[in-house]
């Protein structure tokens, strides 16, 4: 990384809790640099995981998405890096009750908290031929469940009987959200 970069992105700290205004930042692209997200959450610079976890924490604040093409990002530098499959991924989650409602409360590898809240948070996308679901995290960043905490979700989700299928739905915010199907 250059020294320019780094010092850039160490202004927005991790307890800072704004996120920085990437949207705002057009600076000019200024090549790929050798970071990968791996699908499990880990990120690699140069093939070898970034132990220090606040500094792949204040990376992923500067990350962005364009088309499906992904960059960290500062007011005067851009570099491309890949993603594997979804930059984000839940590892944990809470519910809560409020006014009698439930409402699930979703953190990722990077302390995002996430408040299942919006129908159109949830998506679906293929890995490994498998379609699974994915959170949106922020703009369009999405998070992928860890294995356990997707076992946990299941356990809590209902079965609801729609024609020949059987959805697998939990309930947030008073909305139906489908975690996956099952055929008779």
């Amino acid at each position: 990384m250059t020294s320019n970069f780094f010092n850039t992105i160490t202004e927005y700290r991790q307890d800072d809790k704004s996120l920085p205004p990437v949207e705002k930042w057009t600076p000019a692209f200024c090549g790929e640099i050798n970071i990968l997200i791996k699908a499990n959450g880990d990120w690699l610079h140069e093939g070898s995981v970034i132990s220090r976890k606040k500094l792949s924490i204040l990376l992923s604040r500067v990350l962005i998405k364009q088309n499906s093409e992904y960059f960290l990002i500062t007011p005067t530098e851009k570099m491309a890096i890949t993603v594997e499959w979804q930059p984000f991924v839940i590892v944990d989650f809470e519910v809560y009750q409020e006014s009698g409602v439930d409402y699930y409360l979703m953190t990722d590898n990077c302390n995002n908290k996430i408040a299942l809240n919006q129908a159109q948070q949830l998506d679906f996308s293929t890995y490994q031929d498998l379609s699974l679901p994915i959170i949106n995290v922020r703009r369009n960043l999405f998070a992928s469940f860890s294995r356990s905490c997707y076992y946990r979700l299941i356990d809590q989700a209902n079965l609801v009987k729609s024609g020949k299928e059987e959805l697998l739905q939990i309930k947030s915010a008073g909305i139906d959200f489908t975690l996956g199907t099952t055929t008779d």
